[in-house]
């Protein structure tokens, strides 16, 4: 799957057939603007972010959801969303949120060109709100509305089956 995304240890063994193999490298698999975004973020100090491990496992919740719906509460610098977009098919979509505008342009900058996802510089508890007659394959909650406030309002927006993910 081209879309897997992943990171394997270096000098990892594996036990196979009574033998010992050892992996060579580390293999790190970046998605579109990561490394640009993770750049721009460190310029401006900002260590609030998600890192690639949480990323690999974003893109591959992701990929389980074909034209799902998204949404990210906590846009930040974009480290995630950039993980989120590897994920998804191309008939999936996204919205992501902040309150941060510095932030969200350095998202915009590097990933805003991709018509699945968009951004909105507001406020997630006014988004929860506005948005409670959709629902959501896929609700990633990196701020506090959709985790610490607004909980039960986030989950009503999520489908059956549905996957909800938190990040601290």
């Amino acid at each position: 799957m081209d879309r897997f995304i992943g990171i394997i240890i270096t000098k990892c063994y594996v036990q196979m057939k009574r033998r010992k193999y050892k992996l060579k490298d580390n293999v790190e698999i970046f998605p579109t603007g990561f490394k640009d975004i993770e750049g721009s973020t460190e310029e401006l100090d900002f260590d609030q972010r998600s890192d690639p491990l949480l990323g690999s496992l974003l893109s591959t919740l992701a990929a389980s959801k074909p034209k799902g719906k998204f949404l990210e509460l906590g846009t930040g610098s974009g480290l995630s969303t950039s993980f989120l977009l590897q994920g998804m098919d191309s008939e999936s979509s996204l919205i992501s949120i902040d309150n941060n505008s510095t932030l969200v342009s350095i998202a915009e900058k590097y990933l805003g060109s991709d018509k699945r996802v968009k951004f909105i510089v507001g406020n997630g508890e006014d988004l929860i709100v506005d948005t409670k007659d959709e629902t959501m394959e896929f609700i990633f909650a990196d701020t506090w509305p959709g985790k610490y406030n607004y909980l039960e309002e986030t989950l009503a927006l999520l489908k059956v089956g549905g996957i909800y993910l938190i990040d601290d």
